[in-house]
């Protein structure tokens, strides 16, 4: 692909609380925390998926006692809620429709996702997660509102 490569992203937001339906059935929720949507590249492999679950366990994006955002959802022992979502690797520099030629075939998006959750686990994270490759709705309560953007690469 010429210019820009597309890798393995995620999306995280501080949350007062997440919930996942599928078919209009509670499958999933937390309480305060991250909401972490990941999108699979092609190119992504499992150093790529243990890479950003030490980034997004570590990531400083609750306050301390100052007020400050110092502490990682490691260090407060909130949860995190995991949903695949392969848009985040769309295409939009061409015209107005996403092209998703840089997602990852379903079977290997599947593998790097559930590496990635296994990775927060192993690093000592409480994780829920959604359906992969379900139609979901997922509703949360913004906290801040916090929202970034990590890559691998």
């Amino acid at each position: 692909m010429s210019g820009r490569e597309f890798h393995l992203r995620v999306l995280i937001q501080r949350v007062g609380w997440s919930r996942v339906e599928v078919e209009g059935r509670e499958v999933s929720s937390t309480g305060p925390g991250m909401l972490v949507f990941l999108g699979v590249a092609g190119g992504d492999d499992e150093d790529d998926a243990k890479y950003i679950a030490g980034k997004t366990a570590d990531l400083r994006i609750f306050e301390d006692s100052a007020g400050k955002m110092n502490l990682s959802v490691r260090d407060t022992g909130a949860q995190a809620m995991v949903v695949s979502q392969f848009t985040l690797v769309a295409d939009t520099r061409k015209g107005n429709r996403p092209g998703f030629g840089s997602a990852a075939p379903p079977d290997r998006a599947e593998r790097l996702y559930e590496r990635f959750v296994q990775e927060l686990k192993d690093l000592g994270i409480s994780v829920k997660t959604g359906v992969f490759g379900a139609d979901m709705a997922v509703s949360l309560l913004n906290d801040g509102p916090v929202t970034i953007l990590l890559e691998s690469k």
